[in-house]
């Protein structure tokens, strides 16, 4: 058998694994005062559209001052790692566990609020996951007592 017949589907299988994959680690501006775009793998604070939207996360008068503790909440995220630091904003990248998809979870204070954005950087539907990630969040943040009910 010729091997470059058994090297062709080799490389084909290693560029559906690897090129269609997530970048590391990429340079994202703060985007949580955006809306989301039209693809169902998003959720905001400043979104107004209902299946994009997340209700306001309002800081609670200890919320006000307790930046460093709001950060640990969201590097506590399931597969959270640190993407990016900035005064009082951070950028988390969550990594699911299976297929490794990275997706962009940011929190920037503004004012007495929390501006949350949580979007998949691949795919178009990502099932409700980053809703459940920004509402776990949520529920960290009131347990915390860092955020008003």
């Amino acid at each position: 058998m010729n091997k470059h017949l058994i090297r062709l589907p080799l490389f084909s299988l290693s560029i559906m694994l690897f090129g269609c994959s997530n970048a590391d680690s990429v340079n994202i501006a703060n985007r949580t005062g955006l809306p989301c775009n039209d693809k169902p793998n998003c959720v905001s604070t400043i979104d107004e559209r209902a299946e994009y939207s997340l209700d306001a996360f309002n800081l609670s008068e200890a919320g006000l001052d307790s930046w460093p503790q709001i950060e640990q909440v969201a590097l506590a995220l399931p597969g959270a790692r640190l993407g990016e630091r900035a005064e009082r904003y951070i950028r988390v990248e969550c990594v699911s566990s299976v297929f490794k998809f990275v997706d962009d979870f940011e929190v920037h204070q503004n004012g007495d609020t929390l501006e949350v954005r949580s979007e998949s950087r691949t795919g178009y539907s990502d099932f409700g996951v980053n809703r459940e990630r920004a509402e776990a969040f949520r529920q960290q943040l009131l347990e915390a007592k860092l955020i008003a009910p």
